[in-house]
């Protein structure tokens, strides 16, 4: 959960940005930040995945709870294809085999 968590954070981060003004140190950006409801639920997202963190690093073993934040990565891929279209690459599939197949042997 706390990897989907951040995955979430991630996707609501990008449509935050989206629909902000361009970065910078300007009044228009900052203004732009605090009316951007995507911005909110971003933070709360890592807010939620942050508290969630704190319980997993006092319930297991940091080997275990640390290698298991990389399924973030996959949800994240998932999400780029789900929401913004994103052609992924057979090398990046593998990856996410990889990635899997990690947290799979990790996890016995």
């Amino acid at each position: 959960m706390q990897s989907i968590l951040l995955a979430a954070g991630q996707v609501f981060l990008k449509f935050a940005m989206a629909r902000m003004s361009p970065f910078g140190w300007t009044k228009e950006f900052w203004c732009s930040l605090l009316v951007n409801w995507q911005f909110a639920a971003c933070g709360i997202c890592f807010a939620a995945a942050t508290a969630l963190w704190m319980w997993m690093v006092k319930t297991f073993p940091l080997s275990v709870a640390y290698p298991m934040i990389s399924l973030s990565y996959v949800f994240g891929m998932i999400a780029a294809i789900i929401f913004f279209h994103e052609e992924v690459s057979i090398a990046k599939w593998i990856g996410v085999a990889l990635i899997m197949a990690g947290c799979i042997l990790i996890a016995k």
